[in-house]
């Protein structure tokens, strides 16, 4: 619907408020609109899977800002690191990295960089996916990998295939890319990206909402 610039512009407008969010009711309500969006895009169940990874880190952040400043400063704490990363996944949800990566190289982003952000973003799950084989595949050799200080020393055992792994990956996108011609120039784009009149609408109206906003807070 809208340009990834836009996208990107209103995600950082929308976390800068959640992170300047200063009491419990505005951060939920926040994290709140955040989850009626996921939920009309329908993208709920992905969202409950993320939680799994997301969920644990909210929890040690909030517990070690608990015992510096107080049960109240831990819960927000974690909370708002909840809502900002759930703002990007939105994100990234409706934002193919592709696209994003070529509508920034157009803003003038070199293209080598903007093609290893997108690459960066494409490939995380395929090595989520390939560390979830090698986990299993040494749970059933025996080899307890759960968490804890009792498994650290078995670590080696699940690290070890996976750097194996993903370094083999890396090789091939390497080899792919040069027999492309990655790098030489005169580069063109299946996809024309350009900023339309509803994008420079949203831009306004995202920063006038920010910039009240933040008044108000």
């Amino acid at each position: 619907m809208f340009d990834p610039r836009t996208k990107l512009l209103l995600t950082i407008l929308y976390a800068g408020l959640a992170a300047s969010a200063g009491s419990m009711a505005v951060l939920a309500a926040e994290w709140g609109g955040l989850l009626i969006f996921i939920g009309w895009i329908r993208e709920l169940r992905g969202y409950a899977r993320w939680l799994r990874l997301v969920v644990p880190m909210a929890l040690f952040f909030g517990a070690v800002t608990a015992l510096s400043a107080g049960g109240h400063a831990g819960v927000f704490a974690g909370l708002k690191l909840l809502t900002l990363t759930t703002a990007f996944f939105a994100f990234f949800v409706v934002t193919l990295p592709e696209d994003l990566g070529n509508a920034l190289v157009k803003m003038g982003l070199p293209y080598s960089v903007g093609f290893v952000m997108s690459t960066a973003m494409r490939f995380a799950p395929v090595i989520g996916r390939k560390a979830r084989t090698v986990l299993d595949a040494q749970r059933a050799r025996g080899i307890p990998l759960e968490p804890g200080w009792k498994a650290m020393r078995h670590y080696p055992a699940f690290l070890s295939p996976l750097l194996i792994q993903s370094f083999g990956l890396a090789e091939e996108l390497a080899e792919a890319m040069e027999a492309r011609g990655f790098g030489r120039p005169g580069r063109s784009f299946y996809r024309e990206y350009r900023l339309k009149s509803k994008d420079w609408v949203a831009m306004g109206a995202g920063l006038a909402v920010a910039g009240v906003g933040l008044a108000l807070l």
